[in-house]
């Protein structure tokens, strides 16, 4: 059985924030995160569109930096059965050198302990799987649109 299909049927609600978790962010290499949303149930949903990010405020919400998402690729919908998972690839500008790291442009390097990943209209703190913090040169992040994810 399939996690996810790309075509949805016509009497598949929207997933709501209430049923998807985020349940990882995989680095890939230098820049790159993998996240991985789970629909959690009660019923099948559909999920649309790329998410929202922002760095986490150390514990207060109203500390989030939101981040500029740049669209990248096309987006179509994707039926999440329960269970089902669906990813998205966010691509920082990274962080260069050692240490502490620097920015080509000059500016210093935003650092956190965890992102917040905007799905079906709620928000999920995620910490990098490796256990180290998300860091970036600047104030946008290219973001893929879900797309299925295997098990």
């Amino acid at each position: 059985m399939a996690d996810a299909a790309t075509s949805p049927q016509a009497t598949v609600a929207p997933c709501t924030s209430a049923q998807l978790i985020a349940s990882s962010a995989h680095r890939l290499a230098s820049g790159q995160v993998v996240v991985t949303v789970v629909n959690q149930g009660p019923r099948p949903c559909v999920l649309k569109g790329y998410p929202t990010v922002a760095l986490a405020g150390l514990g207060s919400p109203g500390r989030n930096k939101p981040l500029q998402v740049v669209h990248q690729g096309a987006s179509g919908p994707v039926t999440l059965t329960v269970g089902g998972r669906a990813s998205t690839q966010l691509t920082f500008t990274p962080v260069l050198g050692e240490a502490s790291g620097y920015c080509t442009s000059g500016a210093a390097p935003s650092v956190a302990p965890s992102i917040v990943v905007g799905i079906a209209g709620g928000g999920q703190q995620l910490a990098p799987d490796d256990g180290g913090d998300f860091a970036l040169c600047g104030t946008s992040v290219r973001v893929t649109a879900f797309r299925a994810a295997g098990a």
